[in-house]
């Protein structure tokens, strides 16, 4: 199913990476788009980089041209937007040239090492209220030390306040111009309503997990820190269903029978087959090496490939 989403694509910038309009917004990201929820500090999860390997990879990334990254205030509780600050600090990047994506809903504590929590001082900092979003955005701006956010998100959806795009439109207010979901070949659930819903509202779409979880970037057995921390938690990915795990399976396989035909990573040719479907995907990089080898070159796939 090609559903068109992808929007109009842009020449190379001087360090060569592609760039698309989001969506109608006007508003150009990278492709890829750099997945940071991977940095910040360990004591928010195990397999979360700290300062040093985090500002090094975002260096890797920046000099292949991706100049777009995703990060969310609850994110090692706004440890990480603290280090986006020091990056483009360091390098002396300018604001009007980098793209930052952050997200607002959840509640952030004053410590990356508590992950469950609600205590007094935490009144109106999580969810969609008017007084919980603009006390989000604040303290983003404040993490990130930048005038503005490129692209504010919202990381959950809120019972409470509902039918906020129709809201916005009878208001004149701004609409949503994307929408970051769950998409990869092996969820394609999306593909059922969603990705044309996205298409008739000119929506752009950055999806998350397109390596799934990074299932689809290594040969099956293969497993990583991530993977092996999340065992045994609600957090774990598990294929209950004997024929969807065959499915995946065979998946799986043809991603690494693709990737030896082509003389690529299996990654690479994962997210190929994502980035001909949607806008631009978001991809978590853990080391330097796989920074450069996943993007360090468009593979192109014929129909019948994809």
């Amino acid at each position: 199913m090609h559903c068109g989403l992808r929007g109009a694509m842009v020449p190379a910038d001087d360090r060569g990476a592609e760039g698309v309009v989001l969506g109608q917004s006007g508003l150009r990201v990278s492709v890829p788009i750099l997945g940071a929820m991977s940095f910040g500090s360990a004591k928010w999860a195990p397999w979360v980089l700290d300062e040093e390997p985090s500002i090094e990879i975002m260096k890797a990334a920046w000099d292949l041209g991706i100049n777009t990254i995703d990060t969310g205030n609850i994110y090692s509780h706004s440890e990480l937007e603290r280090l986006i600050a020091k990056f483009i600090k360091k390098y002396s990047i300018p604001c009007s040239q980098i793209i930052i994506a952050t997200k607002c809903y959840g509640l952030v504590a004053n410590d990356p090492s508590i992950l469950l929590f609600f205590m007094p001082e935490y009144i109106n900092q999580s969810g969609l209220s008017r007084a919980a979003i603009f006390n989000a955005v604040d303290v983003s701006l404040a993490c990130l030390e930048t005038p503005y956010i490129d692209l504010l998100q919202i990381h959950r959806f809120d019972p409470s306040f509902a039918m906020l795009n129709d809201m916005a439109a009878r208001n004149s207010w701004t609409m949503f111009i994307s929408m970051q979901d769950e998409y990869s070949l092996l969820y394609r659930e999306e593909e059922c309503e969603m990705l044309t819903y996205y298409k008739y509202n000119s929506i752009g779409v950055i999806p998350y997990a397109p390596l799934y979880y990074g299932l689809l970037a290594r040969p099956i057995g293969t497993e990583s820190m991530r993977h092996n921390s999340t065992k045994g938690s609600v957090l774990e990915r598990k294929v209950i269903s004997a024929d969807l795990r065959n499915t995946d399976l065979t998946i799986i396989n043809r991603v690494e029978e693709l990737s030896k035909k082509k003389n690529c990573k299996m990654s690479q040719i994962a997210l190929a087959w994502v980035a001909s479907k949607v806008s631009s995907p978001i991809v978590g990089i853990s080391s330097i090496q796989s920074c450069r080898s996943t993007w360090r070159s468009h593979v192109l796939m014929t129909p019948l490939q994809v």
